[in-house]
């Protein structure tokens, strides 16, 4: 049976070292096999329980209850992550910004990045985005602690090897987005910069990166095609998110099946060209 170190049990199942050590430590839902030197190492069978935990999880089963589910203590249930975005809409409403930095370092050293961000962070930010202005002032002290967590997170995928990522807005955007779709990127082992400004006219040639992230949102007009024709031409590597990327793959899979697609028309950018892989 293969053996595998934590960095590659990350890179293989898509989730943080940190968050794989909490699992094991407070959690007692691993029991790795150590080196002499100490060094954790995973066989397949580790591999199949991590991919189970994360199944569930994003069911939105606390991590808490796990356990019992791996022993076959419990039946699973269909769970929601209203606990964890309660305890984080509280802290706010308390005015205990420290509170919320620990609650959100908690969860992020215990739930994988994009399952937190799409199932507590982003649902949060929509339920404190009503006309009432009390609540839109809880969600922009929210987002300027998501900021300072993102931040962290940048700065510590900068201390490990990967690929270089920059993500900026495009046009009229949350600006808080980019931030999130940082802290994923983060756990995916990329070293990650934010362009925190919007920016109408992006000049990307002089961004020495690997990847670029460009969130935009609405259906792209004829020059905002031209415009990622151009760059695909560059050599760049794009990777189109929000609205706009959504609109442009329901559109290419309409024309998915046709005949003589006129692939070198720049008016049509091919969802293939740019998007991850």
């Amino acid at each position: 049976m293969s053996l595998y170190s934590i960095g590659e049990v990350a890179r293989i199942c898509g989730i943080n070292p940190v968050t794989l050590r909490a699992w094991q430590r407070r959690y007692g839902l691993l029991k790795p096999q150590r080196t002499e030197g100490g060094h954790r190492l995973f066989n397949d069978d580790d591999l199949d329980t991590i991919r189970t935990i994360l199944g569930w999880i994003e069911r939105g089963i606390p991590v808490g209850q796990v356990k019992s589910l791996l022993e076959g203590r419990v039946e699973a249930l269909s769970g929601d992550w209203s606990e964890s975005e309660h305890r984080l809409l509280t802290a706010l409403q308390k005015g205990q910004n420290q509170k919320v930095r620990q609650v959100i370092t908690e969860l992020g050293r215990e739930y994988p990045a994009a399952a937190l961000v799409d199932n507590v962070f982003r649902p949060l930010r929509a339920r404190l985005n009503p006309g009432d202005h009390r609540l839109r002032t809880l969600r922009s002290l929210f987002d300027g602690l998501v900021i300072e967590h993102a931040v962290m997170c940048m700065n510590a995928a900068r201390k490990r090897p990967g690929l270089r990522a920059v993500v900026l807005g495009w046009g009229v955007i949350d600006t808080a987005e980019l931030w999130l779709e940082a802290i994923v990127r983060c756990e995916e082992g990329m070293q990650v910069e934010v362009l925190p400004a919007p920016l109408e006219d992006p000049h990307l040639e002089n961004l020495l990166c690997d990847r670029i992230y460009v969130w935009a949102e609405g259906k792209l007009t004829q020059i905002e095609r031209l415009r990622m024709a151009q760059w695909v031409e560059q050599g760049l590597t794009i990777i189109l998110l929000g609205s706009a990327s959504v609109l442009l793959a329901a559109e290419a899979g309409s024309h998915e099946e046709a005949e003589d697609v006129p692939f070198d028309d720049p008016t049509i950018v091919p969802l293939h060209k740019f998007k991850e892989k």
